[in-house]
C-alpha cells in the first residue's frame, strides 16, 4: 500500500510514518518546513517535499493520514478531499493499531511524553517488551518508534488535542494531569474535563486506571468532593468496574508515592512505597525534581505488567531521557545549558522549580518561545507568573502553528505581566549575541515551536566560547 502523511514531520505522525516504512509499504508526505526529524525521515528513505504544491503528490495513494496541526485550507489537503482519497486522522489510525493489543496509554496536559517513554524503556529492558508510538525522541532508542511483534502490549501517547485520545480504549491507562488547555478546542475546563472522563471510563475493566493524586474522587468521600468542587483540577468521575490506583511524589496518601527524594551531583534518588511494600534507593540519571511523579506513574505500570524489582531498579538507573525534556546540552563547571519542551504555566515552573533544586547558587537565564496565539491569550498571567523566577528572562515571538493571528495578542502581552525589570523581547538573530551579554551560569530554552532550530545554533555557539 502507499501511505501519504500530511504534516509527516509532527512527532507523532511520523512515528506512524516510521511504522508503515518499516511494515514494507510505500511512504511519503509533506511538510510545511524542514526539520532534523524530516531530514532523518528522508534518510530512511521516505520522501518529504515542503512546498504545499498538489502536483508533488504521487498517484495511486491508499491512504492520507494527516494531523490536526495542518491547516484545513491547506491546497493538498483541498486537493485530496476533492479527489475522493480516503483520508484519516493520526489518532483513527492510531486507534486502529492498538485494537487487539494490550494497549498501555498515557494522558495528560502535561508529563505524559516522559511518562510514555519511560513505561516503554521500562518494558523493552525484560522479555515482556512492548511496541510503542511515542511524542517525543528517546535517547535510549534513538526514536519515536518501538515495534516487538512478540509483545502483547503496546505503548502510546494518548493526546487530549482534538479529542484524539477518545480513539484509543486502553487495558492501562495514566492521566498525569488535568490543567487547562486547548481551550481553543474545549471552550471551556469543564468540557476539557470531561473528555478526559470519557478516556479514563473507555480503560479495560480487565486492566486498571493510573491517575496522579487529586485528580479523582477514587479517595475521597462525597463531602470531600464537594468541597474540592472550585480545584483547578476538577474531579473525573471514573466507573467503579475499573480498578484504580492513585500516585505521587508530593504525598503520602496515594497507592503509589515517593518518599526521601534527593539529589547528589545531579542525580535523583527516591524510595517507593507501593500497596505491598518498598524499593529503596531508586535512581534517576541527569534528571529533574518533576520526573520523579513520571518515574513513579511508569514504575506502577511496570509492576503490574510483572517487572520485578531488580528490572525495575536496572530500568530507571539506565533511562536515558527523551530530547527536548529536560535535555542536557551542555554541563561544565562554569555552564549548564538545559533545553525542554514546556509550554504550559505548569510545566514552565515545574521545569525551572527543578533547575533551582539542582542549581540553588546559580544565575538562571531562561528562553521562552510562547506556542499559539489563543494559548499565550487565555493562560497570559499563568506565563508570566511561571517566568518570573528566573534571573533573566527572554520572550521570542508567538510561533502559530496552525493558528492565524489575534489582534492584540502577541509575546509582549505576557513580557507586560512578568513581574521583573530583567526581561527582553527577542528575534532569533539576536539570541546569540544577547545571551553572551547576559552571562548565564544556567541557560534554559523552553517551548513547543521551532525554538528547537535555535538549540544546535546555541549550544555551538556556547560551546566556542567555553
Amino acid at each position: 500500500m502507499t501511505y501519504y502523511f500530511l504534516g509527516i514531520g509532527g512527532i507523532g505522525i511520523s512515528a506512524l510514518a516510521r511504522f508503515f516504512k518499516m511494515s514494507g509499504h510505500t511512504v511519503c508526505g509533506y511538510d510545511r518546513t524542514e526539520s532534523p526529524l524530516t531530514r532523518q525521515l528522508e534518510s530512511e528513505g521516505i520522501p518529504v517535499h515542503y512546498d504545499d504544491n498538489p502536483d508533488k503528490i504521487p498517484d495511486n495513494i491508499d491512504l492520507v493520514i494527516y494531523t490536526p496541526a495542518v491547516p484545513y485550507d491547506t491546497k493538498e489537503f483541498e486537493f485530496l478531499r476533492n479527489k475522493g482519497v480516503p483520508i484519516k486522522k493520526r489518532s483513527q489510525v492510531l486507534g486502529e493499531l492498538t485494537h487487539g493489543k494490550k494497549c498501555i496509554a498515557v494522558a495528560g496536559t502535561h508529563g505524559k511524553t516522559t511518562t510514555s517513554t519511560l513505561i516503554a524503556h521500562l518494558l523493552s529492558k525484560t522479555d515482556i517488551g512492548c511496541s510503542a508510538f511515542l511524542g517525543g525522541i528517546s535517547k535510549n532508542f534513538e526514536s519515536n518508534l518501538v515495534v516487538n511483534n512478540d509483545s502483547e502490549y503496546i505503548v502510546v501517547e494518548a493526546d487530549e488535542y482534538d479529542r484524539s485520545f477518545l480513539q484509543l480504549h486502553p487495558y492501562y491507562s495514566v492521566i498525569t494531569a488535568t490543567d487547562p488547555d486547548h481551550l481553543d478546542i474545549y471552550g471551556t475546563h469543564e468540557k476539557m474535563i470531561e473528555a478526559f472522563e470519557q478516556y479514563a471510563n473507555q480503560t479495560s475493566p480487565e486492566g486498571a486506571i493510573f491517575v496522579k493524586e487529586g485528580l479523582t474522587g477514587h479517595h475521597h468521600n462525597h463531602e470531600e468532593d464537594h468541597a474540592h468542587e472550585d480545584d483547578e483540577d476538577k474531579t473525573l468521575h471514573i466507573g467503579e468496574e475499573i480498578k484504580q490506583f492513585s500516585y505521587s511524589a508530593r504525598s503520602i496518601e496515594p497507592d503509589y508515592y515517593a518518599i526521601n527524594v534527593r539529589n547528589y551531583n545531579g542525580n535523583i534518588f527516591f524510595d517507593l512505597r507501593t500497596p505491598e511494600r518498598v524499593l529503596y534507593d531508586l535512581e534517576l540519571q541527569n534528571s529533574c525534581l518533576y520526573n520523579v511523579e513520571n518515574a513513579v506513574a511508569a514504575s506502577a505500570v511496570a509492576l503490574h505488567c510483572g517487572l520485578n524489582e531488580y528490572q525495575l531498579r536496572s530500568g530507571l538507573k539506565s533511562f536515558k531521557g527523551i530530547k527536548r525534556r529536560f535535555d542536557v546540552r551542555i554541563k561544565t563547571k562554569d555552564l549548564v545549558y538545559i533545553d525542554d519542551y514546556a509550554h504550559h504555566p505548569r510545566e514552565i515552573a515545574a521545569t525551572i522549580e527543578s533547575v533551582k533544586y539542582l542549581y540553588p547558587d546559580k544565575r538562571i537565564v531562561g528562553i521562552f518561545q510562547p506556542h499559539l496565539y489563543s494559548r499565550t491569550r487565555d493562560l497570559a498571567d499563568g506565563f508570566a507568573e511561571a517566568l518570573s523566577p528566573l534571573d533573566e528572562i527572554i520572550l521570542m515571538p508567538i510561533y502559530p502553528a496552525r493558528e492565524k493571528p489575534i489582534p492584540g495578542v502577541s509575546s509582549g502581552m505576557i513580557l507586560r505581566k512578568i513581574n521583573s525589570m530583567n526581561k527582553y523581547l527577542s528575534t532569533r538573530e539576536q539570541i546569540p549575541d544577547l545571551v553572551d551579554a547576559l552571562y548565564p551560569d544556567v541557560l534554559l530554552t523552553l517551548g513547543a515551536g521551532d525554538i528547537d532550530r535555535l538549540v544546535p545554533i546555541l549550544e555551538e555557539h556556547l560551546k566556542e566560547n567555553i
